[in-house]
């Protein structure tokens, strides 16, 4: 596959063959009112009103204070020794101030390539080794055409604005439906998270490289059915970089009755203890919006019939799954709804297993393991979704960088191949556990057909 043609020159040699050594694939490579585009001509993130902007609040250090900063509609991007992260735009900056918070604001959004010209709904010219949609969509389509024996794709549906939802496929058989345990992996639900696009089209270009030649992967390309969706957010992500200048974008692009606010938080509109316990935004402007129903955000929907049509005589397939995000490099499990450990559909053994194998692959890529809700409570989460109603083992893993790096959403392309490939080992160890996952707790016997 033809590499992605470069707008700048690669910012050294040194840069270029770890990315070339790291990768072994080819590369193709909240917000509120959003105002009328004629309105936004000539206007840059920072010059807007509605613009997004990144603050620190120090002293923070319970979870019941983070729980009340989310409730002021700001989102939580980080949570470091005593104090937050946030995002959201003045409405919500004025809310947690009348808390008593002072919010310190961050730097803008890297503005890198500034003196060249992007193009249209494009990475800054720095930044342009990460992939837009209709990039990610071609090396994707590359991918499955160099390897067909074990990759296919469909469309699974279409967002708000009407861009396709792909689900690729990869299996030994690959035009058939195995007998075989399947993994799931979705990526992209927060528009501005665009490393996670990079991990999905990692993870397909490694796992059709080294079929054949790498025994682990053959072996799991064999004995599993894996699927990922690299994008479940196409049109907020579109938005994000629409201006050539990164705007701080979180939800998708869903219009909203009655109000000028654009979107819904996808992330908290699942329709699993939807809008149950304080964790997410009842008004658009909010950047954690719920949406005005369940699963009303057109993705969710996608993304939730796609994953019920893997229900084959009334058995769910898809036994594990991980949902990709940024940042601060963690590993979380459900549920993100209670504090509590355990609660209903979820028992102590389903919750050690969860920590046993959540741990595990924490271990191999440096990442934090911990129930979603230590962090701060959230509802219509797609993790507690997969397992309060389908019973599939979810994981989130937040990205690269850490709490404290102060690119935030935004890391530089040069971080793609080691912070992609970082996850590797990670993905290996969930489908090598997806047969079954209460194996790593000492308890196959109890739970799982005999092989």
């Amino acid at each position: 596959m033809p590499q992605r043609p470069r707008r700048r020159a690669r910012r050294g040699a040194a840069a270029a063959a770890v990315l070339a050594l790291a990768l072994a694939v080819p590369l193709t490579a909240h917000a509120t009112a959003s105002p009328p585009a004629e309105q936004r001509a000539g206007q840059s993130a920072s010059e807007r009103d509605d613009r997004i902007r990144g603050y620190e609040i120090s002293g923070v250090d319970s979870r019941a204070e983070r729980e009340r900063i989310a409730g002021t509609g700001l989102t939580i991007d980080a949570v470091r020794e005593d104090a937050v992260v946030v995002s959201g735009d003045a409405t919500q900056r004025a809310r947690a101030e009348k808390l008593g918070h002072e919010l310190t604001p961050l730097s803008s959004p890297p503005k890198r390539g500034a003196a060249q010209q992007p193009g249209p709904r494009d990475f800054p010219p720095d930044d342009s080794d990460y992939h837009t949609y209709d990039e990610a969509r071609a090396a994707i389509d590359g991918y499955v055409e160099k390897y067909p024996e074990i990759m296919s794709q469909e469309v699974i549906g279409e967002s708000e604005e009407g861009r396709e939802i792909v689900a690729v496929k990869i299996s030994d058989n690959v035009a058939e439906d195995e007998a075989e345990p399947e993994v799931l992996f979705t990526h992209h639900q927060h528009a501005r998270e665009h490393l996670t696009v990079e991990m999905a089209l990692y993870t397909i270009g490694e796992f059709g490289a080294k079929y054949g030649s790498e025994e682990r992967i053959t072996d799991l390309v064999d004995g599993r059915e894996l699927w990922i969706v690299p994008d479940a957010n196409p049109d907020g992500g579109e938005y994000d970089i629409e201006s050539g200048e990164y705007q701080m974008w979180r939800k998708n692009r869903q219009p909203n009755e009655g109000s000028s606010a654009i979107g819904t938080d996808i992330n908290r509109n699942w329709a699993y203890q939807w809008g149950c316990c304080g964790g997410s935004g009842e008004s658009p402007s909010d950047e954690t919006y719920r949406g005005p129903a369940a699963a009303s955000s057109p993705e969710v929907g996608v993304i939730a019939d796609f994953t019920k049509s893997r229900v084959v005589g009334g058995e769910q397939q898809i036994a594990a799954h991980i949902d990709f995000h940024t940042y601060s490099e963690l590993v979380l499990w459900p549920y993100g709804y209670t504090h509590d450990d355990t609660a209903e559909g979820l028992t102590q053994d389903d919750r050690d297993a969860f920590a046993a194998v959540g741990t595990d692959m924490a271990e191999s890529n440096g990442y934090t393991p911990q129930q979603s809700s230590d962090l701060y409570v959230t509802d219509g989460s797609i993790n507690d979704w997969m397992w309060g109603d389908q019973k599939i083992f979810s994981y989130t893993f937040e990205m690269y960088p850490g709490p404290n790096d102060p690119d935030g959403f935004y890391p530089p392309d040069e971080v793609i191949p080691e912070e992609t490939a970082r996850n590797k080992e990670a993905m290996l160890i969930l489908l090598e556990n997806a047969d079954c996952m209460y194996r790593s707790i000492g308890k196959e016997g109890e739970y799982c057909e005999a092989s």
